[in-house]
């Protein structure tokens, strides 16, 4: 009964090895190994059938049966690190460098938009004299409202949607950057010659021209015989540096508290001349910003004589002003996050 369980394994080994032979990756590795070396496979069968053998005859099989396991095991062993090598070879000449090929050109950061135009807009004004100053984004009532001629019955008020921190003790987060103004004439006597940028917050329901955060710069200049002449000098040279030497600038009477008399400036459209086209609203001028004469009221609460000195300020939103010169028509794209705009400047 021994020989034909022997010639079983005899013919399994051969068979085993060949297929092993023609294994090429870990899946087929895998599978041979189940079929072969697994616990319900042909050999795991035929040596649990040694025990219907007669006593005196199961050690010389048994014995012939372990050998074959071991044969397999360490062919399988052998094969196995064979095939990883291979893969590994494969991996490297697949994935190898070709050195004649140019570099990759790493990614570049750009300036956001409204960086670039912020940086456009305090250049100039720097060039004309200006000092760029700071102020505090969390402010008090007096400073956002009262000191700029505005007291708390005030209906002007409604012009700013204001967000509220502490509304008990009139904190909130500034509305513009006019406050840096009544900070600035505290602490500083004429000549005063100075520009404030900064983001401003309102309680806004966003759309495609309204944002509740956003950037404004604040102009402010005091000193004794201040114009209303050198007010108009100013802002056609800003808005000619920054849009072009051409540009003709239109200056519009409006309200504004904290300025009196106080106007809105519009220049002509860049993009067609005046003619009249989508981003001019058919119209032909482009409103840029608002400025004034300080009010006197702003001067005396701030401890100068308004007899003694004049003073001129204006407020432009940076967005406003790059959404012009780029051709942006929502102003929530500064703020997406998406690359594919950002990207193109």
């Amino acid at each position: 009964m021994a020989q034909p369980l022997v010639a079983q394994l005899e013919s399994l080994q051969k068979e085993a090895l060949a297929a092993l032979a023609a294994v090429a990756d870990e899946g087929a590795l895998e599978e041979w190994r189940v079929n072969y070396l697994g616990r319900r496979g042909p050999l795991n069968t035929a040596l649990r059938s040694i025990g219907d053998l007669p006593v005196e005859e199961r050690p010389a099989v048994g014995a012939r049966g372990n050998e074959v396991r071991r044969l397999l095991e360490e062919r399988f062993d052998e094969r196995a690190q064979k095939v990883r090598e291979d893969a590994m070879q494969r991996a490297l000449v697949e994935g190898a460098i070709d050195v004649t090929l140019p570099g990759r050109t790493p990614p570049v950061g750009r300036l956001h938009p409204t960086t670039r135009m912020l940086r456009e807009i305090c250049g100039a004004l720097v060039s004309m004299g200006f000092q760029v100053v700071e102020g505090p984004e969390v402010e008090t009532d007096y400073y956002n409202f009262e000191a700029l001629n505005m007291p708390p019955e005030h209906p002007a008020r409604d012009m700013w949607d204001t967000l509220w921190l502490e509304p008990e003790q009139g904190v909130l987060l500034r509305t513009h950057t006019s406050p840096v103004q009544v900070r600035v004439l505290e602490r500083m006597q004429p000549p005063i010659r100075i520009i404030a940028p900064g983001r401003v917050y309102r309680y806004e329901a966003t759309d495609a021209t309204h944002e509740a955060i956003f950037y404004q710069v604040e102009g402010l200049v005091v000193d004794e015989g201040v114009t209303f002449a050198q007010l108009k000098g100013t802002l056609a040279t800003l808005l000619r540096r920054l849009f072009g030497a051409e540009r003709r600038v239109d200056f519009r009477g409006s309200y504004f508290p904290f300025v009196e008399p106080g106007i809105e400036v519009a220049i002509d459209c860049f993009r067609c001349n005046g003619a009249g086209c989508r981003t001019c609203g058919e119209s032909g001028w482009l409103e840029v910003l608002g400025a004034g004469m300080v009010h006197p009221k702003v001067l005396a609460n701030t401890g100068h004589d308004p007899k003694r000195y004049t003073g001129y300020a204006f407020g432009l939103g940076v967005e406003r002003l790059a959404m012009l010169k780029y051709g942006i028509e929502d102003i929530r794209l500064f703020y997406s996050n998406d690359l594919r705009f950002l990207k193109q400047f």
